[in-house]
């Protein structure tokens, strides 16, 4: 049986079952409703189309069996009990053991990116712009200034304002002193919100220059710090007031926090007394 030549072959909910196996791997019916979102109708209408195309398949007859069996004389899903299972449905797919796809799919899985018109590139492109949204929470232009990616923001734009039109993401202007467009998670948003009405707490929080949060000079004014695990910044409020640069401290911002404390916050932090002589 060859492969279907398009993704149009396939229904939307038979694409929801492929994707769930995908990636999850072999998964029983209850699980592949659980991780589909579809009615136990809909995935075994699913799994009745994939079977056909020869793109899935089951650990035991039963489920091919209970394929076979005409619509009008299933069993209705939820009330096959223990006790009716061994007197009558012996075929119910509810009880077939688990569904996987065989190796030959992965071919068909490439075959639907194509037919969308999404190469190896434009899928790389998505899941970095996801991998952006999930770190930062809002992303524009200037917050790629300390990735080396070749991927540029016309790119990035063009997927963040798909994913605004289908309605997962959120387009707007979210942070002050920012040109150009910007796109949030509906959550950051909330999230952004409650932190501009709750009153200020003065922690101290000390964050290692290798971390992705470390846009020192690209969101805040001063110079950048190098992005290397022994430097580290501390904030303040969300703004840097000293970092430890090659083992040297250097005040960003003047203030009246006293300098010993400073220096232990970024030197020592939060650590127990045991593991101190580690922090480096």
């Amino acid at each position: 049986m060859t492969l279907p030549n398009s993704a149009t072959e396939l229904s939307v909910n038979s694409q929801a079952v492929f994707e769930a196996l995908q990636s999850g791997g072999a998964l029983f019916f209850s699980e592949l409703v659980n991780r589909s979102g579809l009615l136990p109708s809909q995935v075994e209408e699913a799994l009745s189309q994939l079977a056909a195309l020869g793109l899935v398949t089951s650990d035991s007859f039963d489920g091919l069996r209970a394929l076979l069996i005409p619509s009008n004389k299933r069993p209705t899903f939820g009330r096959n009990t223990a006790k009716h299972r061994r007197r009558a449905n012996l075929a119910s797919i509810e009880f077939a053991g688990r569904w996987s796809l065989l190796p030959r799919s992965s071919c068909f899985s490439a075959a639907i990116d194509a037919a969308n018109g999404a190469d190896g590139r434009e899928v790389a492109i998505e899941k970095f712009a996801r991998v952006l949204l999930r770190r930062y929470g809002i992303v524009f232009r200037r917050s790629l200034e300390r990735e080396s990616f070749p991927i540029t923001w016309y790119e990035l734009g063009r997927i963040y304002r798909r994913l605004e039109a289908r309605g997962e993401i959120r387009g707007g202007y979210f942070v002050g002193g920012v040109s150009g467009e910007q796109f949030a998670l509906p959550e950051a948003i909330g999230l952004l919100r409650s932190i501009r009405k709750s009153s200020s707490n003065r922690e101290l929080i000390t964050l290692s220059a290798a971390d992705p949060l470390n846009l020192q000079g690209i969101l805040t004014p001063g110079a950048r710090i190098p992005a290397f695990t022994a430097n580290r910044i501390l904030f303040r409020d969300g703004l840097p007031i000293a970092a430890l640069e090659s083992r040297d401290i250097r005040k960003l911002l003047e203030g009246q926090i006293p300098d010993l404390q400073i220096e232990n916050a970024l030197r020592i932090g939060k650590l127990r007394p045991s593991l101190r002589p580690y922090y480096k």
